[in-house]
């Protein structure tokens, strides 16, 4: 029984990065199967891409429409 509850902590783990580029993604308007797959490939460098990259959502446009 421990190993079962090692094993799920310990992919839990392995699969954060995926899963935090997938959620970004998705919180900004982006596909989220996408940068999870892209995430697989380059786990670091795609979180900072998503971070760097504007947002698709309405907020923005909110916003600025609020400020005029």
């Amino acid at each position: 029984m421990p190993e079962i509850i090692l094993g799920t902590v310990v992919i839990g783990l392995l699969l954060s990065p995926q899963l935090l580029a997938g959620f970004l993604a998705k919180r900004t308007g982006r596909n989220f199967w996408f940068w999870f797959l892209i995430s697989f490939l380059i786990p670091i460098i795609s979180l900072v891409i998503l971070i760097f990259l504007e947002d698709k959502t309405l907020r923005p446009l909110l916003i600025s429409w609020l400020i005029m």
